[in-house]
């Protein structure tokens, strides 16, 4: 049996996310700018999905634009919102720390405490008079820490900042409408949800100022040309409605393997292995061994055990965690770390099976 335990990566696409895909990737196959009936029908469908996902969000239509991803919608927001400096919290998915550098005021990183959460004092520490954007992430991507997203972002307010949050990893697991009601800014990812890859949004608040990402057509607004993925945007509100449905069942199912997967872990290792974090999401166990790295990821792996050592997007980079080290754990530490992810199709029975294997890979002489 082979065990599937990295969703935090990617999650399999849900059936009816693609049964409400498949007619505008055969039949109603228009351009969505087009003008006559092939065009209209496909303008409706990016129209109603806009509508889907704004009111599963709590926002207006014209607050959701479409991206090709989590990674986009991340670069758009650091880059395009507001004006002056950012302050980046250093536990950020690499497209943000990335898009930094590349903001026209410049970017500062903040600290983060032992635990994997960003504190309001933290931030203060780092921000300065320029500063118009604070970017802290809902959930991080690797240890699954929960922040503080309301606090800090009462904390950017009241300093006349912009509060943007990546919720790529929360949508499956965070209210996102409440989320919404203190951050001005999120970036979500489909694939995350069961949804189609390439396909993502980046949703603003009313009155903020937001700078064109892509130039050279009318769509969103504007401010982000190219002809629209239809298929995979009616497969983002599906994938987001079924999110919504199922999140209290999601949070309940996951904790519970997770837990279940961990006490088998500790019990067995001891001093082996350790947890990251500590509010952290239901769905992600993070956990630090004496012997792991790439090594026993390949190992897991020949076990039928598929997990990460961390993001999948910086998975062939051989560099310790940045949001390990960013904790305070040594470089070396910062290489062991493993993350073990879990969906609506993980079992029990995968759950135990997959403890008891990593158990073995631990012990196994090298």
């Amino acid at each position: 049996m082979n065990v599937y335990l990295d969703y935090a990566a990617t999650a399999p696409l849900k059936r009816a996310v693609f049964e409400a895909m498949l007619p505008y990737l055969t039949q109603t196959f228009g351009n969505p700018d087009s003008l006559h009936s092939y065009g209209r029908e496909a303008a409706y469908a990016v129209t109603r999905a806009r509508d889907e996902i704004a009111m599963i969000l709590g926002v207006k239509p014209a607050e959701v634009y479409f991206t090709s991803g989590g990674t986009e919608a991340d670069n758009w927001a650091v880059r395009g919102l507001g004006t002056g400096g950012a302050l980046l919290s250093p536990i950020e998915h690499t497209a943000v720390l990335s898009a930094g550098k590349y903001r026209a005021g410049g970017s500062d990183v903040c600290a983060v405490s032992g635990s994997g959460t960003v504190t309001a004092a933290e931030l203060g520490g780092a921000f300065r008079a320029g500063t118009g954007l604070v970017a802290v992430m809902a959930v991080n991507n690797e240890t699954g820490c929960i922040q503080p997203v309301s606090e800090l972002a009462a904390f950017a307010h009241e300093r006349g900042a912009i509060f943007f949050s990546d919720c790529v990893q929360a949508a499956c697991s965070q209210d996102l409408a409440k989320i919404l009601r203190d951050a001005d800014a999120i970036s979500l990812s489909a694939h995350k949800l069961g949804g189609p890859k390439g396909v993502g949004a980046l949703v603003v608040g009313k009155g903020v100022k937001l700078q064109p990402l892509l130039v050279g057509g009318e769509q969103e607004r504007s401010l982000r040309g190219g002809t629209l993925n239809v298929a995979g945007i009616v497969g983002f509100a599906k994938a987001l409605e079924i999110a919504a449905q199922e999140r209290e069942r999601f949070c309940a199912h996951t904790a519970r393997l997770r837990d279940l997967f961990e006490e088998r872990i500790l019990s067995a290792l001891g001093g082996g292995v350790r947890r990251s974090g500590a509010v952290r999401a239901p769905n992600i166990s993070h956990l630090i061994f004496e012997r792991g790295g790439e090594a026993a990821l390949s190992l897991l792996d020949l076990h039928g055990v598929a997990c990460s050592g961390g993001a999948a997007c910086s998975a062939h980079a051989g560099l310790p965690s940045h949001v390990l080290t960013a904790m305070g754990c040594t470089a070396e530490e910062a290489k062991r770390g493993i993350r073990f992810s879990f969906g609506m199709e993980t079992t029990e029975e995968e759950t135990l099976t997959a403890a008891e294997r990593v158990v073995v890979c631990m012990c196994a002489k090298e």
